[in-house]
């Protein structure tokens, strides 16, 4: 059997090194996949494959930095409605196109369009996080989103009545962190307060000489 040592030192080298390890295969799968496009073969065969994958990326930058900006005038709004449209006509894309958009908008948009971090009574006494949306619906009921753990990107949207939901005092990042890592991570560093009290170590005779003088 292991002791309490070695296994807090096993798991903190987990928490350090499989991170890295994901992320590094995560950068290596998306090289190699853009290395291995077929018209980049075709367009740009010549060049080192490094060169091709940068070229790629600045490319893409440069079009996602297009697009928004088209999308911020009237025009975009207008060609966003016709791609929508045109997209929600198809029968079995019109999922993926959708499900695509909203993982997208919640990875970009993050924590700051989440708002309020609420608790709620699901069953038996069992209370879930949730975060208020700011959308209510027709009848008046709030909108929530109960996120899963440990990713915060799938979840579910519940429509509640205001007085189901408890407001808590706690910040969004603090309540994300909770859920991220599964209950056991906290941002701040809930310490013990300790009064001290100060006092002199002179022994007492030469303390009342000290008041004396």
């Amino acid at each position: 059997m292991l002791s309490s040592s070695w296994k807090r030192d096993i798991a903190s080298g987990l928490i350090v090194l499989v991170p890295l390890l994901v992320t590094a295969y995560v950068v290596a799968f998306i090289y190699q996949a853009i290395a291995n496009l077929p018209f980049l073969e075709a367009t740009l065969g010549g060049l080192p494959v490094v060169v091709r994958v940068l070229l790629t990326l600045l490319l893409f930058g440069l079009l996602v930095l297009a697009v928004g900006y088209l999308m911020r005038t009237t025009v975009g709004d207008i060609l966003e409605e016709i791609l929508d449209g045109a997209m929600n006509r198809l029968p079995g894309l019109r999922v993926v196109y959708n499900a695509s958009k909203m993982a997208v908008e919640t990875a970009v948009s993050g924590p700051d369009e989440l708002q309020t971090p609420v608790k709620i009574e699901s069953w038996n006494g069992m209370r879930m996080t949730a975060f208020k949306t700011g959308k209510t619906t027709d009848d008046g009921r709030d909108v929530l989103f109960l996120p899963t753990a440990p990713n915060i990107t799938t979840g579910y949207v519940v429509e509640v009545e205001p007085d189901v939901y408890t407001e808590i005092d706690e910040t969004v990042e603090d309540s994300l962190t909770r859920i991220l890592s599964a209950g056991f991570g906290e941002n701040e560093d809930h310490g013990i307060d300790i009064d001290v009290t100060e006092e002199s170590l002179l022994p007492n005779s030469d303390r009342s000489e000290t008041d004396e003088g």
